[in-house]
């Protein structure tokens, strides 16, 4: 059976990353003193279930529009939100602002270090502390994603399965962590998970610890980490309303808490167990229901939803609502949901 003396791992590891370290936009390179902690805890909370190709552009447009906290927290909620649009998880956009916000005017500017003080900061959980920890700090501290989740599953072959495996990955990085280099060692293993020991194919012959990999010893990596089989998503139902007047449609902006709080969106009713028709329309009209349906995956449901249609008549409109020009939805900042209605109608309008 290999063994896997902390020791030995970090430095394998330590070497391979100073050649092989992922170039990103928010990293210092492999040795460098410190990385900037804003941009760490910037593209930390971005890639909270969302991936680097996704988060690079993203994180290049907020770090040019909002360089510091001080300017991000002096930011507009609304122009906020929508630069956002398209990443998902909406609420780790309101918890960016309210960040921002504490670590202005409670903290000078300036993110505290240790993990316990970065926890109770708005939207910081233990991960991301951990992570701005090390990354940005250098402390040391216990950083596990799903890329280091599935290294560190393999290396010790854990064989409990998720989530109920959790504690004893994390006592197993705990016992490789090195006290020096501790955010090297943490985007190392996090690069090795994304690069090398991915979930198909991992590319054992390639990796720096084979040799001390009890997975790869068995002949079965990919049998790792071990998953429980996850229930099906319940279904929900809505309808979402298009109206049009003058080369505009009718824009709403949804409440402030709740899913896809304060954004922009088509006028749509509840979302339920059954279809809800034309029941929450925003005024009366000959609403035409289309064909297809949008559909979307959220964290805990799956949307199927009806795109129904009506030229405007000088009804009256839904608080907090707006015309936008139909030419420039582009720029509304439209949650990726809504997005898809608005291709589904471009599409209608082309064939009629």
């Amino acid at each position: 059976m290999p063994d896997n003396h902390p020791h030995v791992i970090a430095a394998l590891l330590l070497d391979w990353y100073d050649s092989h370290a992922r170039v990103l936009p928010w990293r210092a390179p492999p040795g460098a003193a410190r990385a900037d902690p804003y941009a760490v805890w910037l593209s930390e909370v971005m890639l909270q279930q969302t991936q680097v190709p996704t988060v690079r552009p993203y994180f290049e447009k907020f770090l040019a529009r909002w360089p510091s906290f001080a300017a991000l927290a002096a930011a507009d909620e609304a122009e906020l939100m929508a630069a956002w649009a398209g990443l998902g998880y909406y609420a780790r956009a309101r918890n960016l602002l309210a960040c921002a916000r504490a670590v202005a005017g409670e903290h000078g500017g300036r993110l505290p270090e240790d993990e316990a003080a970065l926890r109770a900061l708005p939207g910081i959980g233990g991960y991301t502390a951990a992570a701005v920890s090390a990354i940005a700090f250098g402390r040391r501290a216990v950083v596990v994603d799903s890329n280091v989740e599935r290294v560190v599953a393999r290396l010790f072959a854990i064989s409990d399965p998720l989530p109920a495996a959790k504690p004893a990955i994390h006592a197993a990085t705990d016992s490789i962590t090195p006290d020096a280099c501790a955010g090297d060692f943490a985007q190392a293993m996090m690069d090795l998970g994304s690069m090398i020991c991915t979930a198909r194919a991992p590319r054992c012959l390639a990796c720096p610890l084979r040799e001390r990999c009890r997975a790869a010893a068995e002949g079965a990596p990919e049998a790792y980490p071990v998953k429980a089989r996850k229930p099906e998503k319940p279904r929900r139902f809505g309808t979402f309303f298009w109206a049009e007047r003058d080369g505009a449609v009718l824009l709403v902006r949804r409440p402030a808490r709740g899913l896809l709080g304060g954004m922009r969106a088509l006028p749509t009713g509840e979302w339920g167990a059954e279809p809800p028709g034309l029941a929450a329309s925003p005024f009366a009209a000959e609403w035409r229901l289309l064909e297809p349906r949008v559909r979307h995956v959220f964290t805990h449901f799956r949307l199927e939803a009806a795109l129904a249609a009506a030229p405007f008549a000088g009804h009256s409109v839904p608080p907090e609502s707006e015309w936008w020009p139909i030419d420039d939805l582009g720029s509304a900042g439209l949650p990726t949901v809504f997005v898809r209605a608005v291709r589904m109608m471009e599409k209608q309008r082309c064939v009629q």
